[in-house]
């Protein structure tokens, strides 16, 4: 399973072309001088934000990294669901990078920064729901997740004052295969939501899907009977009383598998978006 990001756009270079394609597409419809027009407009929009995406600026500062992990043990070969839209879910309260300016920041597949945790080999496959779920080679996926404590970066919590810091968000396009890969950790809890990892989906700098994934009851318990995560103790909250999965988990529910060679998990979720 390749985890390289190293054959895929970078997200300059990957911001760049979407503007390009926004400038062409604005000069074919005005036309002439009406297009040299559209093309300003684009060169004042912000630093690149599409008009459907946030313009907040991010607190985040990290550079750009890249890792390669190790084999995956895993011998899954299906994700779940069918080709369906993923579901909606609210960007919860901690979402931090907002702005596609400053997405190059975040590009990494290792997104740990020294967090510690069970590793978690984390594979998002982005398909097209209107093209009988083939994968969709040009998104950009952002994900984000609290540490083995329940506490996210960039933000002051009670217990914790996390601002400046980036651990555990990251940025990438997807490869030729419509996928990307994280290395990250099973994330841990807090109360009233079961464990769960964030994620957005950009299709042509424009915000396209916002939602959230969910882990088997199975696995976390067996995850929170770790060394490093007995002491917080067992999630009192699963997916099935979350209010935020009340709706159904199971188009957002992975594939979880054991890694021997990391001692962790892999898991995989194919994501349908209307492209």
């Amino acid at each position: 399973m390749d985890r390289s990001i190293a054959t895929r756009p970078s997200l300059d270079q990957w911001i760049r072309h979407h503007l390009a394609a926004r400038a062409f597409s604005r000069r074919t419809l005005l036309g002439g001088i009406g297009g040299l027009s559209g093309l300003a407009l684009v060169g004042c929009s912000g630093g690149g934000s599409g008009g459907t995406t946030s313009t907040a600026s991010t607190t985040g500062t990290t550079g750009t990294t890249t890792s390669t992990s190790t084999t995956t043990t895993s011998t899954t070969t299906t994700t779940p669901g069918s080709c369906v839209l993923i579901p909606q879910e609210t960007v919860g309260p901690y979402p931090l990078f907002n702005d596609i300016a400053s997405a190059s920041a975040y590009q990494r597949a290792d997104i740990t920064e020294g967090k510690t945790g069970v590793p978690l080999n984390l594979i998002l496959n982005i398909v097209n729901v209107n093209n009988q779920c083939a994968p969709i080679l040009t998104a950009m996926v952002y994900i984000w997740h609290c540490d083995k404590d329940g506490y996210y970066s960039g933000y002051n919590q009670s217990g914790a004052d996390l601002r400046g810091q980036t651990f555990l968000r990251g940025v990438q396009t997807t490869d030729t295969n419509g996928r990307v890969t994280f290395n990250t950790i099973y994330p841990g809890w807090y109360p009233g939501r079961a464990t769960h990892i964030h994620f957005r989906v950009y299709l042509g700098l424009a915000l396209q899907a916002t939602s959230q994934l969910a882990f088997p009851s199975a696995v976390t318990s067996a995850v929170y009977s770790t060394p490093l995560y007995v002491a917080k103790g067992q999630n009192p909250t699963t997916a099935s009383n979350d209010g935020i999965f009340s709706d159904g988990v199971s188009y957002q529910m992975p594939l979880v598998g054991a890694n021997a060679a990391t001692g962790g998990y892999d898991a995989e979720l194919t994501v349908g978006i209307a492209a």
